[in-house]
């Protein structure tokens, strides 16, 4: 057994351990982190020799962190998140101001979340006030200028050259196994609400291609329509990361949906140091971790 005095957690090596979780594997976190698979690999076996444990599991089909691994990077969160909280508050500048902020659903329970508690704690003389809406109304409550600062999601193709983007994806037709798809007539269309850009895009296609999509489910959350692909009541769009064993992705008599992105977007006139601060720290953490997590 190493002696207890010469192990060291290097942050480096932290941060490489989580990128794996957060990425999905060694090479996707290679390419987040700007880093040769051998360099990350490196730091990970740097790391399990000043440990004396496997951190990864080397096994074909096993799961990729060993029990140690996982234990580990319970600690990594938090090891990362105070060092870089400690290391933002020796070099933060003394602001203050009101940030009026939107969010959608489900950007309230991922990395954005611990960035905005950070930020609040570095800097309690800003006020910040968050409203959570669809994406469609936080688009509108910008242009008229009742937000500074929104996350939303927007089709690839919509993403403006001042837009931070934090995340893209791909969305999908999906039904259940159970669920015939009918080779001519009406489809059955599980809808988000309203205010819903795929519900938008989804109904238009049928003035364009000619399938006709007949809602027969509204929900305004992804866990809902999730529910009702799972009970085979019809065809919904979703997101990858809502994707779940049981569901088929649907490729024949549909058109190819657009990817979408999460994006941080600026009201046009929306111009204050506290705002700045908020945007260049969300940056920042991009650039760490090559992109931010959202909920699935």
């Amino acid at each position: 057994m190493t002696d207890f005095t010469t192990r060291r957690l290097e942050i480096d090596a932290l941060r490489a351990l989580w990128a794996i979780r957060h990425h999905g594997g060694i090479t996707r976190a290679s390419e987040a982190l700007g880093l040769s698979q051998s360099a990350v690999s490196h730091k990970i076996k740097r790391l399990e020799t000043s440990l004396d444990c496997h951190l990864l599991s080397r096994k074909p089909g096993a799961p990729t962190f060993t029990a140690a691994g996982e234990d580990l990077l319970d600690y990594a969160v938090r090891i990362i998140g105070l060092h870089d909280e400690a290391l933002l508050s020796l070099s933060k500048t003394s602001i203050a101001g009101r940030i009026a902020l939107g969010l959608t659903e489900d950007t309230t329970c991922t990395d954005l979340a611990r960035i905005l508690g950070r930020f609040r704690r570095l800097h309690p003389h800003v006020s910040v006030r968050t409203k959570v809406r669809m994406s469609l109304v936080l688009r509108a409550m910008l242009e008229r200028g009742e937000l500074d600062a929104a996350i939303v999601q927007v089709f690839s193709h919509d993403v403006r050259p001042t837009d931070l983007v934090l995340f893209r994806e791909d969305l999908h037709w999906v039904r259940h196994a159970d669920f015939p798809l009918p080779q001519e007539g009406p489809i059955a269309f599980l809808s988000f609400d309203d205010e819903c850009f795929y519900r938008k895009w989804a109904l238009d296609i049928g003035q364009d291609g000619g399938v006709a999509l007949e809602t027969v489910f509204e929900c305004s959350s992804a866990a809902g329509i999730v529910a009702a692909v799972t009970a085979a009541m019809g065809i919904a769009l979703l997101s990858t990361r809502h994707l779940r064993p049981d569901m088929q992705i649907i490729t024949a008599r549909l058109p190819s949906p657009p990817s979408v992105a999460y994006v941080v977007r600026r009201a046009r006139k929306a111009r204050n140091a506290a705002l700045d601060t908020l945007v260049a720290e969300i940056d920042s953490e991009i650039r760490r971790y090559g992109g931010l997590t959202i909920a699935s």
